[in-house]
């Protein structure tokens, strides 16, 4: 017995575990560690420290809300203070953030490209950086066209495959996958000895992957925790359904989006055994409105007889390390990785399985076809130019031989094309069967493919045809090892959770706060302009922030059209979908004036479609990363600001029409 709680103490002691708690102490997240496993706390955390930061986190939310432009409102964007003012007010209230310099000096010579594009449409995590996407470029052998495309690094090829056998036998791979497999585990301080980790094609392939393979018909249950429609839940939601799986959605209360507790307490812990419940699906926080949720859910739905899904793809860079997996062990993780931030967001999506739980899965003739990819190095491209001619395209194609018995034709971030989204080109294989060929599709990310975001890439859409073949890139360390360097990871691991958590912290509340100051210029009424969901300044509010614009007649300013006037401006929004909210009877009047309908086909058992009515709200959101600085924040204070002009909007849809671009509507 003691040794096993020496080994405990060892446990807790390594680095990652140690800032993690130290980190978790310092209210990274919600719910303290304490009280749920006999391990014994790290001794600089004691109950004074747990004291001190409740009261550090109320000092910090009093602070922020009285020293940033206390008793102000702005009422056109004219009035907003200049930026090395709003800067130097922003260091008087958060000076820590001068401490993040690290972080400023990576994103000027590592990320150059966002000093132009204020970027808050990704999440999840960067594999490379900037820097290394030039680099890769300028040392292609090929001779790129003014309107040529390259990608980077490496490629995804779909296989056939059982997820139960892969999980056993299919942890080797090309040296290449390996590599990156090793680097993803370390980055997210999972043991290999613990958990093995699958590639798919994104997130959605993940999610689907894994309701494939579950045994909905003995665990009959399938429990989701989200505040916002997400197209990977939905997928997994289908696909249990037709398993015959009762399906169920924790509700969350208005205004705050917080859990409701009661009601999901009570879904968790059921009525009757303790054993095969079924599947809890649960993120950390919400990747629209910034809620975050208490990880003791989790331990609660173990211990009802629960397997745990944690979706992991709405944390920061190094939250993983506050989850001490050595106390926290979901059955299931699902995360994701794009290739460059702001720049690139094609890239896959990775599901760890626990080991011990992978007796669990079922073999399934469907899972197979899901998405379970490879990741192969690319070194012979033939580049497709922009807007070819048919008869051009037709010559492309034919000089590389294709043939009709062997397909594998994918996309880095949505699956396999369709035959609209291949540029009209049906689906065949591109190769004899010895060699092995992929089809990329830029433009499109699996990001906004997956949550609905608009594309951000100038310019039309074009296609590669990849060749799979050992690379000569100098991503790679060495040839003979095929060791990659993701650099993206390294920053990140180098800035550390500490300064990543800090940084993001004032940031998003100095954008909440700065949104909340924005009122119209009514002469009695003058109403705000800016209508925040979920929580506003908190010390542990997650980096998403979701809201709408309303005009000087209170009426709401559809999002698609911010979004696109945001586009204009180099700054990269998303529109999202919140639902699953509870009204309690006092916001009556509110819920009749904000839910919406929205209407969709979902597929039923036989594959036939069916309407289906969604409730909820259409909402703006911006993800802050910590690549993000000041000035990105400043920048879509300003554009906001803009919209207290009542001609604005107006203003925007003549200026389209003068440049004899598609008009905007509302």
């Amino acid at each position: 017995m003691e040794s096993k709680k020496k080994k405990k103490e060892e446990k807790i002691q390594s680095p990652h575990i140690r800032e993690g708690l130290e980190a978790s102490y310092n209210c990274c997240f919600p719910a303290p560690f304490l009280g749920l496993t006999d391990t014994p706390i790290p001794r600089r955390i004691t109950t004074t420290t747990i004291t001190t930061a409740k009261a550090l986190r109320h000092n910090f939310t009093s602070t922020t809300t009285v020293s940033l432009f206390p008793n102000t409102h702005f009422t056109n964007h004219e009035s907003l203070p200049p930026l090395h003012e709003a800067f130097s007010n922003f260091i008087q209230v958060y000076p820590q953030y001068l401490t993040t310099e690290q972080v400023d000096h990576i994103r000027d010579h590592e990320y150059d490209h966002l000093s132009n594009h204020v970027c808050l449409d990704y999440t999840g995590s960067s594999l490379f950086s900037h820097a290394q996407l030039r680099q890769s470029r300028s040392f292609s052998s090929q001779s790129p066209t003014p309107n040529s495309k390259q990608v980077p690094t490496f490629n995804i090829s779909y296989k056939s495959a059982n997820l139960n056998s892969q999980v056993l036998y299919g942890s080797h791979g090309t040296k290449l996958e390996s590599t990156i497999r090793k680097r993803i585990m370390s980055f997210l301080n999972v043991s290999e000895t613990d958990y093995c980790m699958v590639f798919t094609a994104n997130r959605t392939s993940a999610f689907k992957l894994l309701a494939e393979s579950y045994p909905f018909r003995s665990n009959k249950r399938l429990l989701t925790v989200y505040d916002y429609q997400s197209e990977a839940v939905t997928t997994m939601v289908e696909s249990s359904n037709k398993k015959g799986a009762k399906v169920m959605s924790s509700s969350f209360s208005w205004p705050g989006l917080r859990i409701q507790s009661p009601k999901l307490k009570n879904m968790v812990m059921g009525k009757g055994r303790k054993k095969n419940r079924g599947l809890f699906v649960f993120p950390l926080q919400s990747r629209v409105t910034g809620t975050r949720y208490s990880y003791l859910w989790m331990s609660v739905a173990q211990e009802n007889g629960w397997h745990v899904l944690l979706d992991a793809c709405a944390l920061g860079p190094k939250d993983m390390d506050t989850l001490g997996l050595s106390m926290f062990r979901p059955d299931f993780i699902i995360c994701s990785f794009f290739k460059v931030f702001g720049e690139d967001p094609s890239g896959f999506g990775c599901l760890l399985i626990k080991r011990s739980s992978n007796s669990v899965l079922e073999a399934s003739t469907i899972a197979r076809g899901v998405g379970i990819v490879s990741l192969v190095p690319a070194k012979k491209t033939l580049q497709l130019q922009d807007e070819p001619s048919s008869g051009e395209m037709e010559r492309q194609f034919s000089e590389i031989h294709l043939h009709e018995d062997n397909v594998d034709i994918s996309s880095s971030f949505s699956g396999p094309l369709s035959i609209e989204r291949s540029n009209g080109l049906e689906e065949k294989s591109l190769g004899p069967k010895d060699e092995c060929f992929v089809v990329f599709e830029k433009g499109e990310t699996s990001k906004m493919h997956e949550e609905g975001t608009s594309m951000k890439k100038k310019g039309s859409i074009s296609s590669e045809i990849i060749e799979l073949e050992e690379p000569n890139f100098p991503l790679l360390k060495n040839d003979k090892d095929s060791e990659i360097e993701c650099q993206g990871l390294d920053h990140a691991d180098s800035i550390g959770l500490l300064m990543i958590s800090n940084r993001v912290r004032y940031l998003v509340n100095y954008l909440v706060n700065a949104l909340m100051k924005l009122h119209h210029p009514h002469p009695d009424k003058g109403h705000p302009l800016v209508k925040i969901y979920g929580p506003k300044i908190k010390f542990n509010r997650g980096p998403a922030v979701a809201f709408n614009l309303f005009d000087w007649k209170n009426e709401k300013v559809e999002p698609a059209l911010i979004q696109k006037l945001a586009d204009r401006n180099n700054i990269s929004l998303s529109c999202e979908f919140l639902h699953n909210i509870w009204f309690p009877e006092k916001y009556e009047d509110e819920k009749e004036r904000l839910l919406e309908k929205r209407i969709r086909e979902v597929k039923t058992t036989g594959n036939k479609n069916r309407e289906k009515v969604d409730i909820g709200i259409t909402v703006v959101t911006a993800s802050i990363a910590y690549l993000t600085n000041f000035e990105d924040i400043y920048r879509v204070w300003l554009f906001v600001a803009k919209f207290l002009d009542a001609d604005f909007v107006e203003k925007e849809r003549w200026r389209y029409m003068a440049l004899n671009q598609k008009m905007v509507e509302v």
